[in-house]
């Protein structure tokens, strides 16, 4: 599995200026974490981008003065292929849950119901290989898109279905491992092995395909 070098470099997209104080505040002081942009749209994003190295996680604002976050996902997922990123919001619809997740987003938080500490967290999981969904996000996203039964029933072992089922509800590998009882070599192995059977590149693509019932 691959082993994070830390800092990590994350970059914060937010044009409330209280909330992107605190936000720079809190993450760019943690050990972590270092801040080399911190920005209020999606314009003067990409302006930081054409002077500085990619960051490897973008905590992105959903709502934004001229394009929005969900609008600058796919040119920016093109741009930064490698570069996870996150979508902060007031709202918790399935709707734009499942518009973030298609457009290649690896977490979606709720402001107001998201403590600076798990902020944090959330960043650890989506760099552990999880996708960050707040539990209200989680719980909207599996009732409005509930995947329909695979339609191909035998390609999967039992304990490959457990392994799917952990991510898509949006665990980690290494709380998949916890919550089976497994190592998360084992199921790093697993992740491998739906990839390939599924025939997705992605902990994205597998989300957005697991929500629209494509498994």
């Amino acid at each position: 599995m691959t082993t994070l070098a830390f800092p990590i470099s994350v970059a914060i997209v937010e044009d409330d200026a209280r909330v992107r104080e605190l936000l720079r505040e809190y993450l760019c002081y943690q050990p972590e974490f270092r801040c080399p942009i911190v920005v209020d749209s999606v314009e003067a994003l990409w302006e930081e981008l054409d002077l500085s190295l990619p960051p490897r996680v973008i905590l992105l604002d959903v709502s934004l003065p001229g394009q929005t976050g969900i609008q600058a996902l796919p040119a920016l997922k093109k741009r930064l292929p490698a570069t996870d990123i996150v979508l902060q919001t007031m709202h918790d619809d399935p709707e734009r849950i499942f518009q973030a997740l298609r457009a290649g987003a690896t977490g979606y938080v709720i402001k107001n119901a998201t403590s600076l500490p798990q902020y944090k967290q959330a960043i650890l999981d989506v760099l552990s290989g999880g996708a960050a969904l707040s539990p209200s996000v989680a719980r909207k996203a599996l009732q409005h898109f509930q995947p329909a039964p695979s339609q191909q029933p035998a390609l999967l072992s039992a304990r490959e279905q457990e392994v799917l089922q952990g991510l898509t509800e949006g665990l980690s590998e290494k709380q998949v491992a916890a919550r089976l009882a497994l190592s998360p070599d084992t199921v790093h192995t697993y992740v491998k092995r739906l990839y390939e059977k599924l025939r997705v590149k992605s902990r994205g693509e597998l989300l957005s395909r697991a929500a629209k019932g494509d498994l």
